[in-house]
């Protein structure tokens, strides 16, 4: 090919397979709770979805692995089984928990993602929790102490 030729391509749109995203309004800082957490610049409606986060899963042997580790506080409990485990992309492992979370997690096996939907309204400025428990109101103790605002 000489340097005076042109090639032409024609890119066809493809609808992904899975669709990841992070709402622009969405920002990690300093938490009064734990280390870092999400926060939103904006005000966000109840039931918007805030975030779709790509995973990779683990297998039970690996899990065995990663609960000896500083890991273990950030990875979910994976499969219909529970007996796989996932490490989440994006902003999922900086939620902190609450048990009167303001948002809910749900996981797609299939798609391989976690999706954060608001399940009240949410002041700009505002920390966004998630209940680590899985329900968004469960009450169960977590494996840590929780601190309260």
């Amino acid at each position: 090919m000489q340097n005076d030729e042109v090639i032409s391509v024609i890119i066809q749109p493809v609808e992904p397979v899975n669709k990841q995203m992070i709402q622009p309004f969405l920002f990690i800082a300093p938490s009064k709770r734990m280390g870092r957490g999400v926060f939103t610049q904006a005000l966000i409606e109840a039931d918007t979805v805030i975030e779709i986060a790509p995973v990779i899963v683990m297998n039970a042997a690996d899990r065995q692995k990663l609960d000896e580790t500083l890991l273990h506080d950030y990875i979910f409990e994976w499969g219909e089984e529970k007996n796989e485990c996932c490490m989440a992309l994006g902003y999922v492992p900086v939620y902190n928990h609450s048990y009167t979370s303001n948002c809910e997690y749900e996981m797609d096996f299939e798609a391989q993602t976690i999706t954060i939907k608001t399940k009240q309204p949410v002041q700009a400025g505002e920390e966004l929790f998630i209940n680590y428990n899985g329900n968004w109101n469960d009450p169960k103790p977590v494996w840590f102490e929780d601190k309260k605002p």
